[in-house]
């Protein structure tokens, strides 16, 4: 008695099968790729802060620091310009607030509220809200755009070193005033 192995050209046809099984189940594997965008061609900012682009500036990774609630704001992030000469950032924020940096070509600007500052005198978001800051770029070209940016506290632990505080007023500070200080009176003294 003879088996199918035995057969001529069985050998072949198992091996034929076995290759067609292999291709199938490769091309099983691979078909959603050929339809679908590949996840690590999407670039994806991982950061607290937001991005945007003003003309000849990148901004990335902006963000706030502060109390909030009309306290003192650090503007946080990393700028770049694309240009061939200075050019200026004026970053106005609620009430008024105010600040403006200057972002040199083929150099990041680095806010990082230690060695390079640059504060705002009120926040008018809570911490953990969303304020809308303006930004005014002045150099070759003038151009400006409003921007959406996350304002966080000292609650993370690098952000606590850069958080803000509100400088006192004059009226705050302590002086000694006339009633503050103390005479005898002549009926405290002692008469022998």
């Amino acid at each position: 008695m003879r088996n199918a192995a035995g057969l001529p050209g069985a050998k072949r046809a198992k091996r034929l099968g076995l290759i067609a099984a292999i291709g199938i189940g490769a091309l099983a594997f691979t078909g959603c790729s050929a339809i679908n965008e590949q996840s690590t061609t999407k670039i994806k900012t991982v950061a607290d802060g937001v991005d945007t682009d003003l003309g000849s500036l990148a901004l990335r990774n902006v963000l706030i620091v502060s109390h909030g609630n009309d306290a003192p704001g650090a503007v946080l992030g990393t700028f770049y310009n694309n240009s061939k000469s200075n050019i200026s950032l004026t970053i106005s924020g609620g009430q008024g607030s105010q600040t403006e940096v200057t972002v040199k070509p083929g150099v990041p600007l680095v806010l990082n509220g230690d060695t390079d500052k640059a504060i705002l005198s009120t926040v008018k978001a809570a911490a953990g809200a969303m304020e809308v800051i303006q930004l005014r770029e002045s150099g070759a070209s003038t151009e400006s755009t409003s921007l959406n940016v996350p304002v966080l506290d000292g609650t993370l632990a690098e952000y606590k070193p850069v958080l803000p505080t509100a400088t006192p007023s004059a009226s705050a500070t302590a002086t000694p005033s006339a009633s503050a200080t103390a005479t005898p009176s002549a009926s405290a003294t002692a008469t022998p």
